[in-house]
């Protein structure tokens, strides 16, 4: 067995809204002490064919960076309910009722895990009978849930047995960057076979400041860090009026 790190939930610019290229990711995150990279694109704009040149753009980025695992965040019709999903199966199409998504990517085989439940209250909305279809839970979205884990999430990870809490980066430009990484322990040399491998029989764990990442979701340690998001906030809220007065 060896263990690796890895970044979580990373956009590019064959996302609508992603800024960084593949080559400028790999390097990125190779130089921050990851070894790989889940990359989750946005279904908008994608169909069989784009997701074949993407996996093989994926491929193709090499050298010293970090690997890159391809993979799809699919969105519910309302784009409420967001799931990524990894594995080298076929595209399963824009927009999908969630419920069905999950049923094939079950069916293909394919790694879903259910995306910043904090967002519009979707761990409100989700139906858990749906939770038996995914191998995880992000914990953290450093995007949605900025400096502190969420609690929201730990509920519905609570609820059934085997579900890993995934700490993500949700990463779609340089100001993303953030001390989360996924631990996984591989049986075989690093791929995306070996790595899908690990995330299937769940041997990954979370970190946040190399620290078991689930440790913050509980007092003092969360308290402390919604203190430091709510001053962030504060903060960023005050440069931007200040940007806007100039």
């Amino acid at each position: 067995m060896r263990t690796v790190r890895l970044a979580s939930h990373v956009h590019s610019d064959w996302s609508y809204d992603g800024q960084w290229t593949l080559a400028r990711i790999s390097a990125a995150f190779g130089r921050r002490g990851y070894d790989a990279v889940l990359m989750a694109e946005h279904d908008r704009g994608f169909d069989a064919n784009r997701w074949a040149q993407y996996r093989t753009a994926c491929a193709a980025v090499g050298g010293t960076g970090a690997m890159l695992i391809p993979g799809i965040e699919y969105s519910d019709p309302t784009n409420s309910v967001h799931i990524p999903v990894w594995g080298d199966i076929p595209f399963l199409g824009e927009s999908r009722d969630t419920a069905e998504l999950l049923a094939d990517v079950e069916r293909v085989g394919g790694l879903a895990v259910l995306a910043h439940p904090g967002r519009r209250d979707v761990w409100k909305q989700f139906d858990p009978s749906l939770l038996r279809f995914l191998f995880g839970v992000e914990l953290w979205n450093r995007k949605y849930d900025g400096y502190a884990p969420s609690r929201e999430a730990m509920s519905l990870i609570e609820q059934r047995a085997g579900i890993v809490p995934v700490v993500s980066l949700d990463f779609h430009t340089g100001r993303q960057f953030h001390p989360l990484a996924m631990m996984a322990a591989l049986d075989g040399d690093i791929g995306e076979g070996s790595i899908c491998g690990a995330i299937r029989q769940r041997r990954l764990r979370p970190k946040a400041f190399r620290l078991r990442a689930t440790m913050f979701s509980s007092d003092p340690a969360w308290s402390a860090l919604r203190r430091v998001e709510w001053t962030r906030k504060r903060a960023a809220k005050h440069v931007k009026r200040l940007i806007r007065s100039s």
